[in-house]
């Protein structure tokens, strides 16, 4: 069954809770990033820290909307980095970031997978049998990925067909445990998540027909640590910063539009 919109709302005013940032000292850089970029953005802040002695930069994962949600409330967040334009777009809107400092940083592919297991699921379309109980996908208004999805499945037609066997995440990490786990029977994912969990889950293909997944990072406009956080974004975006991002699957977002 699909997750009811109420239980969505409030689980992610839980998370905006227990994610929040806490309060950030002088020496401490607060980055707040796409749940997709968990792995490759911990070795990049390690690789970051190694090389800024003195400097600890703590990294809030969640799904985007949460995020920039914890940034509207007043959160303490020094760089932000969620997995859309959209989302930076409307960061931007609302004067939350420093517009000159926004770069496209690295960008993904979303793929359809299935449990590891499972070969019944061949294409997209499969997805409407009847042998396709449940299909998990990040909740569209809150995670990217969800909301790429929705893009894919309104061009393929398919969208309200598939709507009663939904299940919707938090974040797209959850959509690839709900897959992983056996509990549904399909789930959109980046292709850098199938591809940490392969021995777990088969992709069954790469989708198109959606908006170019490039993530962009920006330092806050009200950012008291500037020097630190352009410091981190050069890094992100510079050779070491690729290198680490490359290692996980992600990609150039020239490659991506």
């Amino acid at each position: 069954m699909p997750r009811p919109r109420l239980a969505f709302l409030l689980a992610a005013s839980l998370l905006l809770a227990a994610l929040s940032p806490r309060q950030a000292t002088a020496e401490e850089l607060v980055v707040s990033a796409a749940a997709s970029l968990t792995s490759a953005l911990t070795d990049v802040k390690n690789a970051f820290e190694a090389e800024h002695p003195g400097l600890t930069v703590f990294v809030n994962f969640a799904a985007s909307g949460p995020l920039l949600q914890q940034i509207e409330a007043g959160a303490p967040v020094d760089v932000f980095a969620p997995a859309d334009q959209v989302t930076m777009d409307r960061a931007a809107r609302d004067g939350l970031i420093d517009p000159a400092t926004r770069v496209d940083f690295t960008a993904n592919d979303l793929m359809l997978t299935v449990p590891a297991d499972e070969n019944a699921v061949t294409c997209v379309a499969d997805l409407g049998c009847d042998k396709v109980g449940k299909v998990a996908l990040g909740e569209p208004d809150a995670v990217p990925a969800g909301s790429y999805t929705k893009q894919v499945l309104d061009g393929l037609g398919l969208w309200e067909k598939l709507s009663p066997k939904m299940v919707y995440g938090l974040s797209v990490k959850q959509a690839l445990d709900y897959v992983a786990l056996g509990e549904v029977d399909a789930a959109f994912v980046y292709a850098t998540d199938a591809r940490m969990a392969q021995k777990r889950v088969r992709v069954v293909t790469a989708l198109s027909g959606h908006a170019p997944i490039v993530y962009p990072a920006a330092m806050l406009a009200a950012c008291p640590r500037k020097e630190a956080a352009m410091a981190f974004i050069a890094f992100l975006h510079g050779p070491k910063g690729q290198a680490i991002l490359a290692s996980y699957g992600f990609k150039d977002p020239a490659a991506a539009r």
